[in-house]
């Protein structure tokens, strides 16, 4: 059996959802796969921008270094700092100098929960012809390469895969919490904050988000339907029928109310052909997409694959979007690591 239906800019399709298998997670090593975000605590306020600067940098090369930098929306794991200054002198020459030691501690933890994962200190000096000169010149000292540096990216990535498949049940229930009080968003986000290399826990966790995802696509469907109708209805007009079909866009076409905005659609459509004897093109996503038709009965593992893939970059792509607009300050809050 054949069915049409339109697509978006990601791929969904009415086929049951298939979990990825483990031998699907990818070609990388798996402790590859965490990612860690430089943070800059406020206990290091005192320092001057230029050495925070070089402090933010140190901790992307150590990141980068050790293979678990890059861009990731997902904040939770991160890397930060703290600076005690051991000492501070000026020396006895012409031009006098200011001489510094001091202990950098470095810490790899969830940002979110205040769990800490690792930790290691190193003690290094700095001389410039002032104190923030002073700073970077003892910063520049730390090596991202170096065995103490190793040791501790690899006990930190090792400790949050024990962490995630230990506590898996725990994570589970608390997105079933969230879900209870409608908080699709943030259930969404805890299911997919656990990273691929926990293979078990992933696959439960993805197993468990599905559903939720529905409910959420379900609800906001009902909140765009809502508000293209009240767009359209205020006025019959061309420019109500762009703002309510750019509105429509955005519904999820797996979404219940689905037909509901198609039926709308076609609405705005016969009145525009009204009102301007001509054809209203509907647009989705700002640009043309044709319809297409999918042969359930033929699809071969290859497309399916491409298929539960672009749903779990929905399912992340709803977790980041949320973990984004929390505030800085309430994610980190819960760090007591110094």
């Amino acid at each position: 059996m054949k069915y049409t239906i339109q697509f978006f800019s990601l791929v969904f399709t009415l086929v049951t959802f298939t979990i990825v298998g483990q031998n699907n997670l990818g070609k990388t090593n798996d402790l590859e796969r965490i990612h860690l975000n430089t943070y800059i605590s406020q206990n290091v306020s005192f320092l001057p921008a230029a050495a925070k600067g070089m402090l933010n940098n140190k901790l992307k090369q150590i990141a980068s270094k050790n293979g678990v930098g890059g861009d990731n929306a997902n904040t939770r794991f991160i890397i930060t700092s703290n600076i005690t200054l051991l000492s501070k002198d000026i020396t006895p020459t012409a031009p006098p100098m200011t001489a510094l030691e001091m202990e950098v501690s470095f810490f790899i933890g969830d940002g979110r929960e205040g769990t800490l994962f690792s930790t290691t200190s190193i003690i290094v000096k700095g001389v410039g012809t002032n104190e923030t000169r002073a700073y970077i010149s003892a910063l520049k000292r730390i090596k991202p390469g170096s065995q103490s540096i190793k040791s501790f990216i690899q006990e930190g990535k090792s400790k949050i895969i024990s962490y995630y498949n230990s506590r898996c049940d725990f994570i589970i229930k608390e997105a079933t919490s969230l879900v209870n009080q409608n908080k699709f968003e943030a259930a969404i986000y805890k299911l997919t904050s656990v990273p691929q290399v926990c293979k078990d826990c992933y696959i439960k966790c993805l197993d468990e988000v599905g559903p939720i995802y529905q409910m959420y696509i379900d609800r906001e469907c009902k909140k765009l339907l809502a508000k293209a109708s009240h767009t359209w209805n205020s006025g019959y007009s061309i420019s109500s029928a762009k703002s309510a079909s750019t509105t429509l866009s955005y519904v999820d076409p797996s979404s219940a109310c689905f037909q509901d905005a198609l039926v709308l659609s076609g609405q705005i459509g016969d009145r525009m052909k009204e009102l301007d004897d001509r054809e209203w093109e509907f647009r989705l996503k700002e640009w043309d997409l044709k319809l297409q038709e999918i042969d359930f009965n033929q699809q071969n593992e290859a497309a399916l694959n491409e298929i539960e893939i672009s749903r779990i970059n929905a399912y992340n792509e709803v977790g980041e979007t949320y973990n984004k607009e929390q505030p800085e300050e309430s994610i980190f809050d819960g760090i007591n690591w110094w």
